[in-house]
C-alpha cells in the first residue's frame, strides 16, 4: 500500500516529512496517468502542478483557508488530495466527478471555474468578505502563467494591490525558460528580501522615515532603489509596480522551496506574488516532450502515449482550418484571429501557410473580437476563431464594436453545443440566445461540414457581421440523405409531407432527420426542414411549408430560451399561423458532464425520444 492509501488526506500531508512527500508526489502522478489515459483530460497541466499542491496542502488549511484556483484543469492533483482520491476514476464521465473545479462537489473547491484569469478577482472579493465576517481566513490564488495574458488578471491585480490586502497569488509559470545563473542568484536575493530579519528591517526602516523630516521623500527613493535591485536580478517589478511584494522565481518541483516562499509570504504585510517554475507533463516524459498534444486528450496508452482512438473522420475544426487556408490562398485579405487556442480551432494548418495573415492573441476574447473590428474597418476580411463558450466574454465588443458599425468580422463559432465531458462551463449552450438579438448579424447553422465549407466560402461576400456555429467532432453519417445547394438565408426543405413538421438547424439535424426516417417506417409522415440560417430567414419558402400543419416540433442543441425555437415561433405568430409548437433543446439549467449521447437521451433531443414524442401527439 502507498501513502495515498494510508495517509489522512488531506490533513495528514502537514505530518509528513520531504521524503514522503516526494514519494506522495510520484504516487499522485501516477494516478493522474491512470485515470486520464482510460478517461481523457487535462494530463500535461496537472502533472506539472504536483509539487505545488502537496506544498499548499503543507502549508494552509483547504477546510478554511481558501486556495482559489485558476483553470480547473490544475486541479487534478488537488482533488485527489482532499477527498476524492476514492472517486477519481470517475473523472469526467457521466455522475462522476468533474474536470474541473466546482464548490457543489467539494467543500474543499472554493470558487468554480472553468474559465480562465477569474482567480485573482474571485480570491479578492473571498478575502475581502473574509475581513469583514472577522473570519480571518487566509486567501491564496494560484493563476497559470496563460492566464496572465487575460486583462481580467491584471484588472484583478491592480485592484488588489490598490487595496493592499493580505493575499497571496502563486503565478505558476510553466513556459518561461529561466537563466540558471539569473535564476540562482534571484532565488537566493528572493529568500533574503522576504526572511524575517530583512522583513523587519524594512519595516523598521519604512516607521523611521514616515517620522523624520523628508521622510516621505527619502522613503520614496528608498523604495526606488529596492524595486530597482529587485527589477535588476528578477522578473517581479512590474508587480512591485502593481502594489504586490515579488518572490521568485521558485523551483516548482521542489517542495522545500516552495513551502519556504509560501511561508516567508505569509510574513509580509499586503499582497504578495509568488512566482513559481514548473514543467508541463513533469514525470510523465511524453507529456513533458509534447506538452501541446497533452495539454487535452482523449484515452491513450500510457506506455507509449499514443492514443487509443483515432478519429475515423474529418471534424468540423479541422474541416473549418483547411478550408480557410484554401480561401485565404486566393483571397489575399482573409486573415485569421484565435484566442490561444491555435490547435483547439484548427488553424495551425493556417498560420503555417500565412504566419504574417494569423494572429493568436492569448487569453483575450475581447481584445480578439476588437482587433478582428480594426482589421475590418481597415479593408481586410477577419475570421476569429473562438469557442461558443469564450465568445461570451467578447459579447460587449460583438455588439459595440462589430455588430454596431457593421463590419465583416467572420465568427466562427467552434464547439457549439453539447460538447461532453468537460461540462457545463464548455457546452455552447446559449450562442443562438446570445447573439439572435444582434442587430444586421448573420447566423448560419451548418449541420455537416459541406454546409460548413460553403458557408464559410459566403461570408467572404457579406459586408456586414456573420456568426458560423458549429459543434465539436465530425459529421454523422445520414443514409439516403443528399446535400442540396444553400442559397443565402433560405432554409432546406427535405421533405413537405405530412400534417408534422421537425424543424432543425445545425448539427442537431441528424436526430431530427433519423426521427424523420423512423416515424415513416412506422406510417406517420413528416416535414423536415433544416433551416440553415437562423438570422435573417427568408420566410415565403417557410411558412408555405408551416401552414395548414397540426404539429410543429423545433429541435436544436442550443438554450430553449432564446433560441431557435423562438424564433419560429415568432415567425409564426407574425404570419397568424396559430400552429402548436413544442420547443426540444436545452432546457433552462446547466447541463452537466457526461458523453454527448448520454446527455442527449437525457434531454430528449435524441431521434428515439423525438419519435416517441411525435408519435404519443398523433394518439392524443
Amino acid at each position: 500500500m502507498g501513502l495515498l492509501d494510508t495517509v489522512k488526506l488531506p490533513d495528514g500531508i502537514q505530518a509528513l516529512d520531504y521524503d514522503a512527500l516526494k514519494k506522495l508526489a510520484a504516487e499522485v502522478r501516477e494516478l493522474i496517468i491512470d485515470v486520464v489515459s482510460n478517461n481523457g483530460g487535462h494530463l500535461a497541466p496537472s502533472l506539472g502542478v504536483v509539487e505545488l499542491t502537496i506544498a499548499l496542502l503543507k502549508v494552509f488549511k483547504p477546510d478554511f483557508d481558501k486556495i482559489v484556483w485558476d483553470v480547473g484543469h490544475q486541479s487534478y492533483a488537488y482533488k485527489i488530495l482532499t477527498d476524492r482520491r476514492e472517486r477519481f476514476h470517475t473523472l469526467r464521465t457521466y455522475k462522476g466527478i468533474s474536470g474541473f473545479i466546482k464548490p457543489s462537489e467539494s467543500i474543499f473547491d472554493a470558487f468554480g471555474v472553468g474559465h480562465t484569469s477569474t482567480s485573482i478577482s474571485a480570491g479578492l472579493g473571498i478575502k475581502i468578505a473574509s475581513d469583514i465576517l472577522g473570519k480571518g481566513q487566509k486567501v491564496v490564488a494560484v493563476i497559470g502563467d496563460g492566464a496572465m495574458t487575460a486583462g481580467l488578471a491584471f484588472e484583478g491585480l491592480n485592484n488588489l494591490g490598490q487595496l493592499d490586502k493580505n493575499m497571496i497569488v502563486i503565478l505558476n509559470d510553466n513556459e518561461m525558460s529561466i537563466s540558471p545563473n539569473v535564476g540562482a542568484f534571484s532565488k537566493h536575493l528572493s529568500k533574503i528580501l522576504s526572511g524575517d530579519i530583512y522583513t523587519r528591517f524594512r519595516k523598521d526602516v519604512q516607521k523611521f522615515l514616515e517620522n523624520a523630516p523628508l521622510g516621505g521623500q527619502l522613503l520614496h527613493v528608498a523604495k526606488k532603489m529596492e524595486e530597482g535591485l529587485i527589477g535588476f536580478f528578477t522578473p517581479g517589478v512590474i508587480f512591485e509596480e502593481l502594489g504586490l511584494r515579488y518572490i521568485g522565481p521558485i523551483d516548482g518541483h521542489n517542495i522545500k522551496d516552495i513551502v519556504s516562499a509560501l511561508s516567508n509570504a505569509l510574513k509580509q504585510d499586503g499582497p504578495v506574488l509568488v512566482h513559481v517554475a514548473t514543467k508541463k507533463g513533469k514525470g510523465y516524459k511524453p507529456a513533458e516532450d509534447n506538452p501541446d498534444i497533452f495539454h487535452g486528450v482523449s484515452s491513450f496508452d500510457k506506455q507509449t502515449g499514443k492514443p487509443l482512438k483515432f478519429a475515423s473522420q474529418k471534424t468540423f475544426t479541422s474541416a473549418f482550418g483547411d478550408k480557410l487556408a484554401d480561401i485565404a490562398i486566393k483571397n489575399k485579405k482573409v486573415v485569421a484571429i484565435t484566442a490561444a487556442m491555435a490547435d483547439g480551432t484548427g488553424l495551425k494548418k493556417f498560420a503555417e501557410i500565412f504566419p504574417e495573415r494569423f494572429f493568436d492573441v492569448g487569453i483575450a476574447e475581447q481584445h480578439a473580437v476588437t482587433f478582428a473590428a480594426g482589421l475590418a474597418i481597415s479593408g481586410l476580411k477577419p475570421y476569429v476563431a473562438i469557442y461558443s463558450t469564450f465568445l461570451q466574454r467578447a459579447y460587449d465588443q460583438i455588439i459595440h464594436d462589430v455588430a454596431l458599425q457593421n463590419l465583416p468580422v467572420v465568427l466562427c463559432i467552434d464547439r457549439a453545443g453539447l460538447v461532453g465531458a468537460d461540462g457545463p462551463t464548455h457546452h455552447g449552450s446559449f450562442d443562438l440566445s446570445y447573439l439572435r438579438c444582434i442587430p444586421n448579424l448573420t447566423i448560419m447553422m451548418p449541420k455537416n461540414i459541406y454546409e460548413l465549407e460553403r458557408m464559410l466560402e459566403m461570408a467572404q461576400d457579406i459586408n456586414s457581421p456573420v456568426a458560423i456555429r458549429y459543434p465539436r467532432g465530425g459529421e454523422e453519417n445520414l443514409e439516403g440523405y443528399i446535400d442540396s445547394s444553400i442559397e443565402l438565408y433560405r432554409p432546406e426543405i427535405v421533405s413537405g409531407e405530412g400534417d408534422i413538421a421537425i424543424v432543425t438547424g445545425g448539427h442537431i439535424f441528424s436526430q431530427g432527420f433519423n426521427a424523420h426516417k423512423k416515424l415513416e417506417k412506422i406510417g406517420i409522415k413528416t416535414s423536415l426542414i433544416n433551416m440553415r440560417f437562423l438570422k435573417p430567414v427568408e420566410t415565403d419558402s417557410l411558412i408555405k411549408v408551416l401552414n395548414n400543419k397540426k404539429l410543429i416540433v423545433t429541435i436544436e442543441e442550443n438554450s430553449i430560451k432564446g433560441g431557435m425555437g423562438e424564433e419560429i415561433a415568432s415567425i409564426l405568430l407574425e404570419n397568424n399561423i396559430y400552429t402548436k409548437v413544442i420547443k426540444l433543446g436545452i432546457p433552462d439549467k446547466f447541463i452537466e458532464h457526461g458523453d454527448v449521447n448520454i446527455l442527449r437521451k437525457l434531454l430528449k433531443i435524441d431521434s428515439d425520444s423525438i419519435v416517441e414524442l411525435i408519435s404519443r401527439e398523433c394518439q392524443k
